[in-house]
Protein backbone atom coordinates (compact mmCIF):
# COMPACT_ATOMS: atom_id res chain seq x y z
CA UNK A 1 0.00 0.00 0.00
CA UNK A 2 1.02 3.41 -0.84
CA UNK A 3 1.30 6.50 2.35
CA UNK A 4 0.51 9.84 1.69
CA UNK A 5 3.04 12.08 3.14
CA UNK A 6 2.26 15.69 3.67
CA UNK A 7 5.43 17.90 4.00
CA UNK A 8 5.99 21.62 4.58
CA UNK A 9 8.00 24.13 5.57
CA UNK A 10 7.14 26.19 8.70
CA UNK A 11 8.47 29.55 9.96
CA UNK A 12 9.00 29.73 13.88
CA UNK A 13 6.10 31.67 14.04
CA UNK A 14 3.96 29.25 12.15
CA UNK A 15 4.20 30.72 8.48
CA UNK A 16 3.80 28.73 5.31
CA UNK A 17 2.86 30.69 2.97
CA UNK A 18 5.18 31.30 0.07
CA UNK A 19 8.64 29.73 1.74
CA UNK A 20 10.70 30.43 -1.69
CA UNK A 21 11.01 33.66 0.03
CA UNK A 22 12.17 32.80 3.30
CA UNK A 23 13.13 29.15 3.79
CA UNK A 24 15.34 28.90 0.35
CA UNK A 25 18.43 29.95 2.36
CA UNK A 26 18.11 26.87 4.75
CA UNK A 27 17.23 24.70 1.47
CA UNK A 28 20.72 23.74 1.02
CA UNK A 29 23.50 21.00 1.78
CA UNK A 30 22.44 17.86 4.29
CA UNK A 31 19.03 19.32 3.76
CA UNK A 32 18.42 19.20 0.49
CA UNK A 33 20.52 15.61 0.25
CA UNK A 34 17.66 14.91 3.00
CA UNK A 35 14.76 16.13 1.06
CA UNK A 36 15.89 14.08 -2.29
CA UNK A 37 16.15 10.56 0.26
CA UNK A 38 12.68 11.66 1.59
CA UNK A 39 11.72 11.52 -2.59
CA UNK A 40 13.35 8.07 -2.83
CA UNK A 41 10.07 5.79 -2.86
CA UNK A 42 7.60 8.43 -4.03
CA UNK A 43 5.61 7.86 -7.09
CA UNK A 44 3.21 10.97 -7.19
CA UNK A 45 3.03 13.97 -6.20
CA UNK A 46 -0.34 15.41 -5.05
CA UNK A 47 -1.40 19.21 -5.77
CA UNK A 48 -4.29 21.30 -5.30
CA UNK A 49 -4.95 23.58 -8.33
CA UNK A 50 -3.71 26.96 -6.52
CA UNK A 51 -0.05 24.87 -5.71
CA UNK A 52 -0.21 23.55 -8.99
CA UNK A 53 -0.01 26.67 -11.13
CA UNK A 54 2.27 28.31 -8.75
CA UNK A 55 4.74 25.54 -9.08
CA UNK A 56 3.97 24.68 -13.43
CA UNK A 57 4.96 28.65 -13.42
CA UNK A 58 8.49 28.05 -11.80
CA UNK A 59 9.47 24.64 -11.06
CA UNK A 60 9.69 22.54 -14.81
CA UNK A 61 12.27 24.56 -16.06
CA UNK A 62 14.46 24.49 -12.92
CA UNK A 63 17.42 21.71 -13.09
CA UNK A 64 19.10 19.99 -10.53
CA UNK A 65 19.28 16.19 -8.56
CA UNK A 66 16.47 17.32 -6.37
CA UNK A 67 14.18 19.43 -9.03
CA UNK A 68 14.86 16.69 -11.71
CA UNK A 69 13.14 14.42 -9.31
CA UNK A 70 10.40 15.94 -8.71
CA UNK A 71 9.81 17.35 -12.41
CA UNK A 72 10.40 13.53 -13.43
CA UNK A 73 7.08 12.34 -10.90
CA UNK A 74 3.54 12.01 -12.01
CA UNK A 75 1.39 14.59 -11.01
CA UNK A 76 -1.85 14.62 -9.35
CA UNK A 77 -3.98 18.04 -9.27
CA UNK A 78 -7.20 18.03 -6.85
CA UNK A 79 -9.59 21.12 -9.18
CA UNK A 80 -12.87 21.30 -9.78
CA UNK A 81 -12.19 24.19 -11.91
CA UNK A 82 -9.00 23.63 -14.04
CA UNK A 83 -9.69 21.88 -17.07
CA UNK A 84 -6.39 20.60 -18.10
CA UNK A 85 -3.06 20.31 -16.77
CA UNK A 86 0.23 19.41 -18.14
CA UNK A 87 3.79 18.46 -16.48
CA UNK A 88 3.28 14.84 -16.13
CA UNK A 89 0.06 15.78 -14.29
CA UNK A 90 -3.42 14.37 -14.58
CA UNK A 91 -6.43 15.65 -12.95
CA UNK A 92 -8.25 13.83 -10.14
CA UNK A 93 -11.94 14.03 -11.57
CA UNK A 94 -14.86 13.82 -9.00
CA UNK A 95 -14.39 12.72 -5.13
CA UNK A 96 -10.80 13.73 -4.25
CA UNK A 97 -10.80 11.37 -1.37
CA UNK A 98 -12.62 8.45 -3.11
CA UNK A 99 -9.49 7.94 -6.05
CA UNK A 100 -6.54 8.98 -3.98
CA UNK A 101 -8.18 6.00 -1.25
CA UNK A 102 -8.18 3.53 -4.57
CA UNK A 103 -4.68 4.27 -5.39
CA UNK A 104 -3.35 4.17 -1.46
CA UNK A 105 -4.56 0.79 -1.75
CA UNK A 106 -2.47 -0.30 -4.78
CA UNK A 107 0.90 -1.08 -4.97
CA UNK A 108 3.69 1.23 -5.80
CA UNK A 109 5.15 4.58 -4.57
CA UNK A 110 4.07 7.09 -1.76
CA UNK A 111 2.27 9.69 -2.67
CA UNK A 112 3.88 13.36 -1.50
CA UNK A 113 2.04 16.60 -1.24
CA UNK A 114 3.86 20.08 -0.16
CA UNK A 115 1.69 22.63 2.12
CA UNK A 116 -0.57 22.04 4.38
CA UNK A 117 -3.69 23.28 2.49
CA UNK A 118 -7.71 23.20 2.83
CA UNK A 119 -7.71 20.07 1.06
CA UNK A 120 -5.59 19.00 3.78
CA UNK A 121 -9.24 19.41 5.57
CA UNK A 122 -10.16 16.24 3.45
CA UNK A 123 -7.46 14.12 3.37
CA UNK A 124 -7.62 14.45 7.33
CA UNK A 125 -11.26 13.89 7.69
CA UNK A 126 -10.93 10.64 5.74
CA UNK A 127 -8.36 9.49 6.96
CA UNK A 128 -6.09 9.53 3.97
CA UNK A 129 -3.10 10.89 5.58
CA UNK A 130 -0.15 8.70 6.86
CA UNK A 131 2.35 11.22 7.81
CA UNK A 132 3.49 14.75 8.21
CA UNK A 133 6.47 16.00 7.67
CA UNK A 134 6.82 19.66 8.96
CA UNK A 135 10.90 21.49 8.75
CA UNK A 136 10.81 23.85 11.13
CA UNK A 137 12.56 27.10 9.36
CA UNK A 138 14.62 28.96 12.28
CA UNK A 139 13.38 32.86 10.95
CA UNK A 140 10.82 34.73 11.53
CA UNK A 141 8.32 35.29 8.78
CA UNK A 142 5.94 38.02 10.57
CA UNK A 143 2.97 37.56 8.29
CA UNK A 144 1.01 34.92 5.99
CA UNK A 145 -0.92 32.02 6.44
CA UNK A 146 -0.36 29.61 9.03
CA UNK A 147 -0.15 26.06 9.28
CA UNK A 148 -3.24 24.24 10.21
CA UNK A 149 -5.14 27.14 10.04
CA UNK A 150 -7.80 26.10 7.35
CA UNK A 151 -7.77 22.53 8.58
CA UNK A 152 -8.94 23.08 11.74
CA UNK A 153 -7.95 20.99 15.06
CA UNK A 154 -5.47 17.89 14.60
CA UNK A 155 -3.85 15.82 16.63
CA UNK A 156 -0.80 14.60 16.02
CA UNK A 157 1.81 12.61 17.19
CA UNK A 158 5.62 13.09 17.10
CA UNK A 159 7.45 9.86 15.74
CA UNK A 160 10.72 11.76 14.10
CA UNK A 161 12.88 13.93 14.65
CA UNK A 162 15.85 15.12 12.45
CA UNK A 163 17.89 18.31 12.95
CA UNK A 164 20.34 19.84 10.77
CA UNK A 165 23.20 21.93 11.21
CA UNK A 166 21.99 25.10 9.91
CA UNK A 167 19.21 25.02 12.77
CA UNK A 168 16.86 23.30 10.52
CA UNK A 169 14.55 20.96 12.44
CA UNK A 170 11.93 18.13 10.32
CA UNK A 171 9.38 16.81 12.71
CA UNK A 172 7.23 13.83 11.67
CA UNK A 173 4.03 13.06 12.72
CA UNK A 174 1.42 11.04 12.29
CA UNK A 175 -2.22 11.82 13.19
CA UNK A 176 -3.78 9.87 16.08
Amino acid sequence: MRRLIVSSFVSLDGVIEAPMTWASPFFVGENVDHALRALSNVEFFLLGRATYEMFFARWPGTKGPYMDRINGLKKLVASTTLKTVSWNAALIEGDVAEALAALKRQPGGDILKYGVSQLDRTLLSTGLVDEYHLSIVPTWVGQGKRAFDDVGPIDLELVDINRFANGVVTLTYVPR
